[in-house]
Order: structure tokens, then sequence, then C-alpha cells
């Protein structure tokens, strides 16, 4: 008995194992257009499993294209008459499509939707399998009847999509927006969905359906979905004051915590909205009873007012900051503040000795391993900016050993790459970066692959290496805030290494740091040189980029932009800008979809 037991579960496991081979070659040959061969099989699938609709179905759709239509049709009647089934009959109906028999196509679909008069239940098949024949308004009426015939259920979601696929932008907000009401904690999906269909332009005719309708909704049901939807399409709109005023709403309903409000202004912040994110931090200051929320927010109001600070201002900073020690004094919960003091004294007030010292202290303090290695780290920092390289290197090697494989540790080790590449050993600094290239921080293996890049393709050019020492130092200069002594040197590689690979590096580096100091003019003329000479190399598509972005931010051209975002799109489909280029290209050219 165990005997025969096991032959019928060999013969069951081998002929299981062949249809599923069976089907694979079926769908590759449907897939390579070869339908004769695809429909062989398909048959004598749809022999063997003769109750599965799933084979029935491919045998259908590869016999229509084969505009084999009268087999097709004989198939659907055959399984009509032993089973009624509305799916076989919208099936039939697009057969007769198919067919140019529109009339009789249309009492089919027709049909079909009278059905679930009867039996509800069918709704979604109906629906899905005029969705699947592109009859997407026979879907829709589906979908009505179901809202009438079985209000428990929600079929907002798949009218949304259907609407989108239509392009009727402003039926499909509406039907997310139902959506949302029904099932509010899809709110995050909701968003995803429709960020492809706005922009950042406010005047957007889809910014304008939206804004519209859930402005109607607050007024009408005050739930705090909506204000948080609307809070998030201002974003999209770069409009940070007027999300600021949804989430102030929004924390007033429901004052629980403020990280919402502390996410939008480092969004502020981060896209260079600075007097909003100031006036939001502030506000986070009044509101707050968290000693740390009231931290972050006293240090990214010093952060922002250190910038383009003068010497009386970076005074009152200093005191500022003095004042926050007295106040919550030092210790383990004051370190994130330490560590920005430590950077201001460093690399703002350049009194790097008093920074050391600071530091050190806070290095006594009954702080965490981890607390511990990112004080070593911005020790090692000010060492480099003082050119101290091999006891920044100690620092560096340590934070690598007491934390191995950890995201501090990879940063350490990009740091001892980047400290020998400052010294000129860029063999050591070549093969530390190989290491980083597989490192789990994206940023990091893309630094570490830039740096490697550029080593590289610029170590074998002479046998002293002079050019790659010069563009090291002027990278150097550029880390310790020298811009000009930075933009004179990487102007001599430009004179007396011309010929060489390192001059489009040179002159895109020059470009940044022309940018920084506002001088946008001279920028553009770097820009526009890598362009014209260097369009088949490594930095084109970055040349492309800053330009379009320099004349669409800085030099008000926003048609020389869009002609440039466009290049990108058509010319540099790998590049890491394409995603942003299309966006941006969209957004100049004024389509209403995303």
């Amino acid at each position: 008995m165990h005997k025969n037991c096991f032959i019928f579960l060999l013969i069951l496991g081998l002929r299981f194992g062949f249809s599923q081979n069976s089907e694979v070659l079926a769908e590759s040959y449907f897939k390579k257009g070869e339908f004769k061969k695809a429909l062989i099989i398909y048959e004598n699938l749809n022999k063997e499993k003769p109750y599965s609709y799933k084979y029935v179905y491919k045998l259908i759709e590869t016999h229509q294209q084969l505009e084999e239509y009268d087999e097709a049709e004989n198939i659907l009647v055959q399984r009509l008459a032993k089973r009624y089934n509305p799916t076989l009959i919208v099936e039939l109906g697009y057969n007769f499509q198919l067919k140019d028999s529109l009339d009789r196509a249309e009492q089919l679909y027709d049909e079909a939707v009278a059905f679930i008069d009867e039996k509800p239940n069918y709704i979604y098949s109906i629906a899905k399998k005029f969705e699947d024949h592109s009859l997407l308004d026979q879907a829709i009426r589906v979908y009505d009847k179901g809202k009438l015939l079985t209000p428990d259920k929600d079929y907002s979601l798949q009218l949304a999509r259907i609407y989108g696929d239509q392009g009727n932008i402003e039926k499909m907000f509406e039907n997310y927006i139902e959506y949302i009401a029904y099932r509010p904690n899809y709110l995050n999906n909701i968003k995803r969905a429709i960020s492809e269909f706005i922009s950042e332009n406010k005047s957007n005719e889809n910014n304008i359906y939206l804004r519209r309708s859930l402005l109607k909704k607050i007024q009408q049901e005050p739930s705090p979905y909506w204000y948080e939807l609307l809070s998030w399409l201002y974003v999209q709109e770069k409009a940070y004051n007027k999300s600021f005023i949804q989430e102030k709403a929004l924390y007033k309903r429901n004052p629980e915590s403020l990280d919402r409000i502390i996410e939008l202004a480092v969004t502020a912040l981060d896209d260079n909205a600075i007097e909003t994110s100031k006036d939001i931090f502030n506000y986070i200051l009044e509101t707050t009873q968290d000693a740390n929320t009231a931290l972050t927010a006293h240090q990214y109001i010093l952060e922002i007012d250190t910038k383009n600070a003068s010497e009386k201002e970076l005074k009152r900073i200093d005191d500022a900051y003095n004042d926050l020690f007295q106040q919550y004094g030092k210790s383990e919960l004051t370190i994130p503040l330490q560590l920005a003091y430590g950077e201001f004294l460093a690399f703002h007030k350049k009194d790097t000795e008093s920074a050391t010292q600071f530091l050190k202290e806070s290095m006594r303090l009954n702080i965490s391993e981890f607390q511990e290695a990112k004080v070593k780290l911005l020790l090692a920092d000010i060492l480099v900016l003082q050119e101290k390289f091999n006891e920044a290197l100690i620092f560096y090697s340590q934070i690598q050993l007491g934390l191995k494989n950890s995201t501090i540790s990879q940063e350490a080790r990009f740091k001892v790459a980047k400290t020998s590449y400052y010294k000129g050993d860029f063999d050591w600094a070549e093969s530390q970066l190989k290491i980083l290239k597989s490192s789990t921080s994206q940023l990091i293996a893309n630094d570490a692959l830039d740096l490697k890049l550029l080593i590289s393709d610029n170590k074998y050019e002479d046998s002293t290496q002079t050019a790659l020492k010069h563009y090291a130092k002027a990278d150097l200069f550029s880390f310790q805030n020298r811009t000009d002594e930075a933009i004179s040197l990487l102007d001599k590689i430009l004179e007396e290494h011309q010929g060489e690979s390192i001059i489009d590096q040179a002159l895109f580096q020059q470009a940044k740091l022309f940018e920084k100091k506002k001088q946008y003019d001279k920028a553009e003329s770097n820009y526009l040189l890598i362009i014209k000479d260097w369009k088949e190399d490594i930095l084109a598509d970055d040349a492309h980029f800053y330009l379009a972005e320099l004349y669409n931010t800085h030099l008000a051209k926003p048609e020389d932009a869009k002609q440039l975002y466009e290049k990108i799109i058509f010319e540099f489909e790998d590049s890491i800008y394409f995603i942003e280029a299309r966006k941006k290209f969209r957004m100049l050219r004024g389509d209403s979809i995303n």
C-alpha cells in the first residue's frame, strides 16, 4: 500500500512539474509572439485541467492574437453552455468587439452588468475583466452600481485608479478622498499614489483640484487626515508656511507630539526656506515642555543663525550656546548640542584650540560608546582642519575598530581615505575606498565611488601626480572654508595641465565653489565648457543638471533650464538626476500631470 501511494505521488509530482514547465514555455512563446506554438501547449493544458478558467482565458487570448475570433467564440459558447459565468459573457462581448460587432458586444456587456443585480458578489470579478480589456467606462458602471447594491462596501480605490488611467484627475482625487474617509490608515499609500499627478507649481490644474477638494472637506468635516493631506500638498508646492498653518491646526487638535512639526521645520531648512524654518523652530520652543525637543530646536536655530553671521553675531551665538549649557548642563542629554558647539568653535570662529579642549571635556562625561565615537569623529575632523593628518587618522581608526560594521565606522573609514587623499597617499586612499563601495550607507558608497574614480582616473597621468596633488589640496582648502585659495589652486591646474584628464573635474569643482560665493556667471561658464568639451565624459550629466538648476534658481532662465532638463531625460537615461530632471522639466513645461 505504501509503495502504491509513493508511485501515485511520484506520478502526481511529475505531472505537476510537467504542467508548470509547459506553462512557462507557453508564456515564453506568447511573449515572443509565437502564438501558434503557445496555442498547442495551452490546448493540452486545457485538456489536462478542463475546469480551470486560467487556461481557458489564455487559450481565448491566444486565438484572438491569431485573429481566430470564431474559434475563440466557440470555446466561450461551449463553456457557457456548461456553466453560466458573467466574466465569460464579458469575454464573449470583447470577442465580438474585436470582430467589429459592436452592437452585439454592447448587449453582452449590459447582460454582464445586469447580472450583479442578482449576485453582487460578482462585482469585483466582472469589473476586473472589463479592466483587463481597457473597457474602463464599463468597469466604472459596475463599481457605481456596486455602491448602490452593497453600501457596506467601498469601491473608491478601484474607481480612483480607473479615473487616473482615463486622465480624469478631478474624479480620481474625489475617489481617493472618499477612500481616505473610509480607511484613514491608508493615507500614506494615497499620498504615494497621487504624488505622480501633482507638481511644485501651485497653479497646476491638478494641485488646484486637490487643494479645493481638501479645503471643502475641512469645512464640512474637520478630520485630522484632511489637514495632514493638505499640509503634505503644501510641502510638495514648497509652501512651507502654509503647511505650518495646517500642522499647527493638527497639533491643537491632538497635542501629543511635535514630531511632525519638527520634520516640517527640517524639510523647510533643507530646501533653504530659512526664515520659515526658524519661525517653526521658535514655535516649537514656545510650545514644548520636553527638554530634548527644546534642545533640538535651540540647536537648529543657532546653526541657522551661524550661516553668514558677522563677527559680532558670532559672539552673540557663542554666548547663546553657553547660556544653554548653563541651563541644561553638560551631560549625555546635551551631547548633540556639545557637538554643534565644537563644530561652531572650530569651523566658524576658527578657534580650533578651544574646540579641541571643549570636546575632550565632553569625552570625559559618562556617555555611550556611540556618543564617544561621534565626539572622536569631530575631533579628528578638527585635526584635519589643522592639517594634523596622522593624529586624525589615529582617531578615525579607533572608531573603526571600536564600532565595527556600524554606519559611523564606515564613515570613519571614508574619512581615513579622504585624509590619506589630502596627504597625497593615493594608493592607501584607493584601497579603503574599494572596501566602501559596498557600504550599507548609500551616501557613503556613492561618495567613496566618486573619490575612487577621481584617483584611479588621474593618478597615472604623470609620475609626480602633480595635478592630482593640487586638486586634493584645493579639496582640502574647500573643507577648511578657504574658498578663494581653492579657486586659485584650481585655476593653476586649468592653466598648467591642459589636455590632462583632471581638467573637467577641476572645472566642475571650481563651478561649485563659484556658486558658493554667488558668482553665478563664472559657474555658468565652467558648466558650459564641460558640456562643450567633455560631453562624453563622466561629469557631462552633472554639468547639465547643475547648470539647469543654476538657470532655474538663480539666473532666471527657465527656458534654458528646461532644455537642459530635457537633454538629461533623452540623452542621460541612466543618470542619477533623471527622475529629478523629468520632474523639473514637466513643471517648467506646465504639464497638468506630473
